[in-house]
């Protein structure tokens, strides 16, 4: 997102939708950063490699949105998963698992944690962006 239009929705009371990117990736991050910043209605508020950095942003921050990769750095985000289930964040949040390993098992383990968004990296990464957009302009026209 550019000045001006977070500047334009910060002077009309509606604030972008904060999202918490969580990759480790550096290219993969700084994609999802083009394009969610790109939108005009949600920003990418703060980052994550790992599963413990995203549970301390989780745990010190309020975000409207998350999007997560099952593999991060140093192992798995299930116990991001987990915390957001245990915090009722899943429910409260746009919650998303954009992932490699978009395996039938894999979905089902996320589904069990709450999350009813999961996009395969290869061949949904528009899709993810999509509906993240959809939910923003939603949350934006309800306020």
């Amino acid at each position: 997102m550019n000045a001006d239009s977070l500047t334009a929705h910060t002077d009309s009371g509606r604030a972008p939708l904060r999202v918490l990117l969580i990759e480790d990736s550096p290219l993969i991050r700084r994609s999802i950063v083009e394009a969610i910043d790109a939108s005009g209605v949600m920003q990418v508020a703060a980052q994550a490699e790992s599963a413990d950095e995203a549970i301390a942003l989780l745990d010190g921050e309020a975000f409207d949105a998350v999007i997560v990769d099952l593999q991060l750095k140093g192992g798995s985000s299930v116990p991001v998963l987990a915390y957001m289930q245990r915090e009722g964040l899943i429910e409260s949040t746009f919650a998303a698992v954009l992932t490699n390993h978009a395996l039938p098992a894999y979905r089902e383990r996320c589904q069990q944690y709450g999350v009813r968004h999961f996009y395969d990296k290869s061949f949904e990464f528009d899709r993810v962006i999509d509906a993240l957009h959809e939910y923003a302009q939603a949350r934006l026209e309800a306020r």
